[in-house]
């Protein structure tokens, strides 16, 4: 296994937006980097009507002996991209195209 992490940084003026955006990290480090990265902690900042985000990420190196993912995403979909605050925290509902 050869750990890697990566740092996500990112801005948007809609919250749903930036969850998309967030998300799509994960797709595009697996496509482009190879890379299997499961999210840390995360801030989510709001100055001047945009939302930053700061994460980190870790995981590893795609290895085909030992990693069998039933399907792949191929990335987020915006259809019916939902996020809500509830009394418990944070609510989202995400369509994923496999």
């Amino acid at each position: 296994m050869i750990p890697a992490m990566r740092a996500i940084r990112l801005a948007e003026t809609d919250l749903e937006m930036l969850l998309f955006d967030y998300l799509q990290e994960f797709v595009y480090f697996k496509d482009a980097e190879e890379l299997i990265l499961r999210p840390g902690p995360l801030h989510i900042g709001l100055r001047e009507s945009i939302y930053s985000l700061e994460a980190d990420a870790a995981g590893e190196i795609l290895d085909p002996e030992r990693h069998h993912p039933l399907v792949d995403v191929k990335a987020v979909t915006f259809h019916r991209v939902s996020l809500k605050e509830t009394g418990e925290g944070w609510r989202a509902f995400v369509i994923l195209d496999i």
